[in-house]
C-alpha cells in the first residue's frame, strides 16, 4: 500500500507521494519495472504489467524521448478512478528503452468532492484540525498528520496502523453498533482521543473517486497545570521513552521528506537549469536527506520493538506473495546496480502467520541489502517453502558472504561489520530479528551456496491455509 504525505506549506488538498517514483520501458515502451505508485496506476487504467504504457501522455513523452533521443521532461495529469491526479515526468532514453523518473505526484486541485460544506468552511476546517488522516474507501488508514501536542499516542497508532479502520484507533463516543458505520453517520461526531483530555470533533470529508479526509478539531482548549515543586526539581531527568517515535520522529518526517523533494527538484533541473556542479551538490543534500530520513525510521523502529508492551498484529499471510511484493518495490534500485532477483514461482505458496507490514518491512531490509553488498551483474535468489510446523522464506546473494564468527554479531545494534559510508545505520537486521522473535519466528543467516550470505526468516506455519490448499 502506497503511503501519503502533505505538508503545512502545500495546500491541504494537496496529496504529495514521498520521494521520487522510478520506472523503466524497454525498447518497445513496455513498462517492465516500475515503484509501486505507478505500477498500481498503470493496473488501474487497464494497462498489463508488464505492458505497453497505459497513461497517453506518459507514453506519448517516452516515445518522443526515445525518437529524439533526448532527456524530456513533462507535466502530465490523468484521472485515476475519477480522481485527477498530476506528476512531473522526466524520460531518459538509453540504448535498450528509457528511464522514467516521476516527481510531485499529487492529487489536484478540485479532487474533494462536494459534502455540504463550502470551500470557505472546508478550508477553515482545515485550519483548525490538529489531525488529518487520509482513509481509503473502506475507511481503512492510509496516512496521517498529527500535530496536537497531547496526540502523541494517536500519532504513534497512526504510523503503525496503516491499513486498520480509523474507528480501530479513535473511540467514537457514545456508539455501540459495529463499526466502521457509514461515513454520514460518522461525521460530525465526539470521539475520545487517548492520551488527550480534550473533546473532539471527526470530520469526513470525501474524496472524489473514493475515500476520505478525516479532520479532528478539537472542542475544548488543552490545559496546562502549573509544574509543583517536585516536578520542577526533578525535570532535569527527563523521561526519554517514547521521545523519538511519538514526538520528534513524526515531526522531522515532514521538513526532510521537503528538503528531499527540494534537492530532487533542482538536481532534475525542474527549477530551471543550474550549473552542472550545483547539480552535484542537489543530489548530495537529496541523498544526505534520505539517509537521515532512513536513520529517523531505523530509530523510530528501535524504540518500538524494544518496548516491554509491543506485540505485532497476527494475521494469515503468504511469504511468497510478501517476496514478491518487495521484490516487486525494490526492482529498479535492483536494476540499476544489474542485479536480477530470481522468485519464488507464481504456483508457490507458504502460507504463515505473521504482521504483514512487518513481514515486508524484514523482506525489504533483507532484499535491499543483498542488493547494497552484492556485486552487479549478479543473482539474488528468494525462495520459500513449508516443513515441521514452520514457513519459511530465503534470501541469498553472491556476495563476499559473511564468517562464522561474524554471524552472531551481524544481528548486533549498530553493527556494520567494519563497513562506513555506505548509509546503513546498522540497526536494520537488529531490527528484524527482534520483529521475527516478537512474531513466534526467528532470523539466521548462512552460508549461501556460492559463498555469499543467505538470511532465512522462519515464521509459524498458517496450517489452516495449508489444509485448504491441499483440500
Amino acid at each position: 500500500m502506497s503511503r501519503w504525505a502533505w505538508t503545512h506549506d502545500q495546500a491541504k488538498h494537496d496529496m504529495t507521494a514521498a520521494g521520487p517514483i522510478r520506472a523503466r520501458t524497454d525498447a518497445a515502451d513496455r513498462l517492465v519495472e516500475a515503484d509501486e505508485a505507478l505500477a498500481g496506476l498503470q493496473a488501474r487504467l487497464g494497462g498489463a504489467y508488464p505492458g505497453t504504457i497505459a497513461i497517453p501522455a506518459l507514453l506519448a513523452l517516452v516515445r518522443k524521448a526515445r525518437s529524439t533521443n533526448l532527456s524530456l521532461i513533462a507535466m502530465i495529469a490523468v484521472e485515476d478512478e475519477g480522481q485527477p491526479l498530476s506528476f512531473r515526468a522526466h524520460a531518459c532514453p538509453t540504448d535498450s528503452g528509457t528511464h522514467i523518473e516521476i516527481a510531485e505526484w499529487r492529487l489536484a486541485a478540485g479532487a474533494w468532492a462536494a459534502d455540504g460544506n463550502g470551500p470557505d468552511d472546508i478550508a477553515l476546517l482545515r485550519q483548525l484540525a490538529e489531525a488529518h488522516i487520509v482513509l481509503d474507501a473502506e475507511q481503512r488508514v492510509i496516512s496521517g498528520l498529527i500535530d496536537g501536542p497531547d496526540l502523541h499516542l494517536l500519532a504513534e497508532s497512526i504510523h503503525q496502523g496503516f491499513g486498520r479502520y480509523w474507528t480501530d484507533l479513535i473511540a467514537v463516543e457514545g456508539s455501540s453498533h459495529q463499526l466502521p458505520l457509514h461515513w454520514r453517520l460518522l461525521d460530525d461526531a465526539s470521539v475520545s482521543i487517548e492520551g488527550s483530555a480534550r473533546r473532539w470533533k471527526a470530520r469526513l470529508l470525501p474524496i472524489r473517486g473514493g475515500g476520505f479526509e478525516l479532520l479532528l478539531v478539537a472542542q475544548t482548549v488543552p490545559v496546562q497545570p502549573a509544574p509543583s515543586a517536585p516536578q520542577q526539581a526533578g525535570m532535569a531527568q527527563l523521561d526519554w521513552k517514547g521521545l523519538l517515535g511519538q514526538n520528534l520522529a513524526p515531526a522531522l518526517r515532514v521538513p526532510v521528506n521537503r528538503i528531499v523533494a527540494n534537492a530532487e527538484t533542482i538536481r532534475t533541473r525542474l527549477a530551471g537549469p543550474i550549473a552542472e556542479s550545483y547539480v552535484g551538490y542537489a543530489g548530495d543534500i537529496a541523498d544526505a536527506g534520505r539517509h537521515l530520513l532512513s536513520l529517523v525510521e531505523d530509530l523510530a523502529d528501535l524504540e518500538t520493538v524494544e518496548d516491554e508492551h509491543f506485540v505485532p498484529a497476527p494475521d494469515h499471510i503468504d511469504l511468497a506473495d510478501c517476496a514478491r511484493r518487495a521484490a516487486g518495490i525494490l526492482g529498479v534500485r535492483a536494476q540499476e546496480r544489474s542485479i536480477a532477483l530470481a522468485l519464488p514461482p507464481e504456483s508457490a505458496l507458504a502460507p504463515a502467520v505473521g504482521e504483514f507490514r512487518r513481514v515486508l518491512q524484514i523482506l525489504l531490509n533483507l532484499i535491499g541489502n543483498a542488493i547494497r553488498y552484492t556485486p552487479g551483474h549478479t543473482t539474488v535468489r528468494i525462495e520459500t517453502g513449508c516443513e515441521r510446523g514452520l514457513a519459511w522464506i530465503a534470501v541469498a546473494d553472491e556476495g563476499q558472504g559473511i564468517r562464522s564468527d561474524q554471524a552472531a554479531r551481524v544481528f548486533e545494534k549498530f553493527e556494520r561489520l567494519g563497513r562506513s559510508g555506505d548509509g546503513g545505520s546498522g540497526l536494520g537486521l537488529y531490527i528484524s530479528r527482534k520483529l521475527a522473535r516478537a512474531m513466534g519466528g526467528e532470523l539466521s543467516v548462512e552460508t549461501a551456496q556460492g559463498g555469499g550470505a543467505r538470511f532465512v526468516l522462519c515464521l509459524p506455519a498458517d496450517n489452516t491455509a495449508q489444509m485448504s490448499a491441499l483440500g
